[in-house]
């Protein structure tokens, strides 16, 4: 069967990341000879796509949501969706019908190599990847057929004031300028006010935090005591809420502090970090104090708040997350990994099937090797270099992700057939 040509196919995007990427994928795409729409939910959707002439605002109720997809598919003749995670339910909802209609799902993520690299996949990410099922001696056969070298992130990768900036800016339309979307409702539980005085509180609190988290990374970095790290992850994070056995933070926490009470030698000390972008609404430190001192072990536990996982992870003795991408970055330094959700680098030969408190205690070191097969084949097959919110990183990843899009074949079964172009990191984003 012969692929349709640019100029034959019609893509329809739904909710991207905040900012005006997808506007930007829009306009290559259609510069390529596609026909391009975007449905858009809320002001903050509609602001952000310059093209009106493209643009269906749907005002519906969610339960029109459906019938409203299926037949705009129709109406327009719909060959592709594009979207930015594929857990929220409209895009679930959306999916499982394009799917039905024999659409090309296109998916964007936050990269599994953040932060300098983007996910693209299709049919679906995280729990939901073909990575879940794919072996590393699936990988390393398909790796045969290329000798390039595995690029290194820069040194600098951006600024995450651009990514909280646009984040603030998306939520500030959606409070102030959504009359015509009466029926908008948030995939996420909080109220759009409520998000945007996150993000605003976030973005006006970030010299002072990163103050605090420079104190806290210097006392823990002279302590000379040897220490273990708890990657924490946003608590309303898709991959956490759909593929994570815990239904908060808290509960995680329980788990990783009694496990280190029972296991850990008595002078090592733990490390929990914060993600980047945690922004109060979850009583973490709160919750942390009460559990450190329910278990007698006030003195060892230290609480990092965000900032780059670096500047920890070269000292740390292990590691354990829930299914934070950060865990990539304790696999490339060879330290031990336990993770509880499903995750795409949840692979025998390099995370530990251990207890908690056997993991603390004596962890079992990853195979180096598998894991370096592993992360290869990530970079040459749905990791694209660059990012969604600098101008520089949006620019990165356009070279690269408009062709990977219009391929007949997908990331993964491009490089098996020999069709992956080679993609090198040569530029820093900004």
């Amino acid at each position: 069967m012969q692929h349709p040509t640019p100029d034959q196919r019609a893509f329809l995007f739904l909710q991207g990341p905040h900012g005006p990427f997808f506007n930007g994928l829009g306009e290559m795409l259609r510069t390529a000879g596609c026909a391009v729409w975007r449905i858009g939910f809320n002001a903050g959707d509609q602001t952000f796509w310059r093209n009106k002439r493209s643009y269906l605002g749907f005002r519906g109720q969610i339960s029109d949501w459906p019938a409203f997809f299926e037949q705009t598919c129709r109406d327009k003749q719909i060959t592709d969706i594009v979207l930015y995670g594929d857990t929220r339910p409209i895009h679930a909802q959306a999916i499982a019908a394009a799917k039905a209609l024999g659409l090309q799902v296109h998916v964007f993520e936050e990269g599994y190599l953040r932060p300098y690299w983007v996910t693209y996949e299709r049919d679906g990410s995280n729990g939901n990847s073909r990575l879940m099922q794919t072996t590393v001696s699936e990988m390393q056969a398909a790796l045969e057929r290329s000798d390039l070298e595995a690029p290194l992130p820069p040194s600098h990768w951006g600024d995450m004031r651009q990514h909280v900036f646009y984040g603030a800016l998306y939520h500030w339309f959606v409070m102030f300028w959504n009359r015509s979307y009466r029926n908008f409702q948030p995939h996420r539980a909080l109220p759009v006010t409520r998000e945007f005085q996150l993000y605003l509180k976030r973005l006006l609190l970030m010299p002072l935090q990163a103050l605090e988290r420079r104190r806290a990374t210097r006392r823990i970095r002279n302590g000379g005591f040897p220490y273990h790290l708890a990657l924490l992850q946003l608590e309303h994070d898709s991959s956490f809420q759909m593929h994570s056995p815990f239904d908060s933070m808290g509960d995680f926490l329980a788990e990783v502090l009694s496990g280190f009470a029972a296991g850990a030698p008595r002078h090592h000390h733990l490390v929990i970090k914060a993600h980047p972008l945690e922004d109060g609404r979850s009583p973490i430190r709160r919750e942390l104090r009460r559990l450190a001192k329910a278990h007698g072990i006030e003195n060892r536990v230290h609480y990092v708040r965000g900032g780059k996982l670096a500047e920890l992870l070269n000292e740390a003795r292990t590691a354990v997350t829930v299914n934070s991408t950060a865990g990539q970055q304790v696999l490339w330094g060879g330290i031990p990994l336990k993770n509880f959700g499903a995750a795409v680098y949840d692979k025998e030969e390099f995370t530990s099937d251990q207890t908690l408190a056997q993991f603390f205690a004596t962890p079992a070191r990853p195979d180096n090797r598998a894991y370096k097969d592993y992360r290869r084949y990530l970079l040459e097959t749905s990791q694209v270099p660059g990012g969604c919110y600098s101008r520089s990183g949006r620019r990165q990843l356009l070279r690269h992700v408009v062709d990977m899009m219009l391929s007949p074949h997908d990331p993964y079964d491009a490089l098996r057939h020999g069709t992956a172009a080679p993609r090198q990191q040569l530029s820093l984003v900004r």
